[in-house]
């Protein structure tokens, strides 16, 4: 793809080789007719992940693949998936199929619609155990009150971003579950829409207690420090 995409998908992959040829059927189907990449980060997968996004892009021009050395998180995966994006609109979505891809046109049409600088998808009817759903409200909770946020589902990846307000985001360890509060820190406005969720077909959830509650306390602590010594000034003129 030589020319500049409309609407750039990033997927960080870590160990994801059995959904990654529906996640691609599928985003097909659900973007027909539009001009779009799947920018796919391989995010050092142990399980031949990357040969078959290589295998896959023989047949999908649109697949611009990233591939790691070594594994570096998914806040790294998102960075650099941001930088290789070349679409005017940027989504971000897991690899797993939990999130549908026929939920991106709603949250591409909601970004154009409102003028927002990002939509979050917030799940519904969420296909996981009690367990599970217990420890994402738990963490949900912990970000929004240190962080005095009212985003639904911060732990949901499906998210629509203009590109422009992506590039002014600082990216450090776990900050891919606060874009929406980093878009508005550097004063984007943020709506949400509901997307559906459905049940991890393949492999194993990345994440457990550790990785939910406790490390969601600990990075929303330091976005509440970014938070409070954000720059915060009006330019009234400027005469060249």
């Amino acid at each position: 793809m030589s020319d500049p995409a409309e609407l750039s998908l990033v997927v960080p992959v870590y160990n994801e080789r059995e959904s990654l040829p529906l996640l691609v059927e599928e985003v097909g189907r659900a973007l027909a007719g539009r001009h779009y990449e799947i920018v796919a980060v391989d995010d050092g997968s142990t399980d031949g992940s990357l040969d078959v996004l290589k295998d896959l892009k023989r047949a999908h021009p649109e697949l611009h693949i990233v591939a790691f050395a070594a594994n570096a998180g998914q806040t790294a995966a998102f960075a650099a998936g941001f930088g290789a994006a070349r679409g005017r609109v940027v989504v971000t979505l897991d690899a797993d199929l939990q999130n549908d891809p026929a939920d991106i046109p709603a949250l591409v049409a909601e970004l154009e619609r409102s003028g927002a600088a990002a939509v979050a998808g917030y799940r519904v009817d969420r296909q996981d155990t009690g367990w599970k759903r217990l420890q994402s409200r738990i963490a949900n909770g912990v970000r929004n009150r240190l962080n005095r946020e009212t985003i639904r589902d911060t732990g949901c990846s499906l998210k629509a971003f203009r590109a422009e307000a992506l590039r002014a985001l600082p990216l450090f360890n776990g900050m891919h579950r606060f874009l929406p509060t980093l878009v508005r820190m550097h004063g984007g406005r943020v709506t949400e829409v509901p997307v559906r969720h459905r049940p991890r077909r393949f492999g194993t959830t990345k994440y457990g207690m550790w990785n939910r509650v406790f490390r969601a306390f600990a990075d929303a602590l330091a976005v509440r420090w970014m938070q409070r010594r954000a720059l915060r000034y009006r330019v009234r003129e400027e005469l060249p």
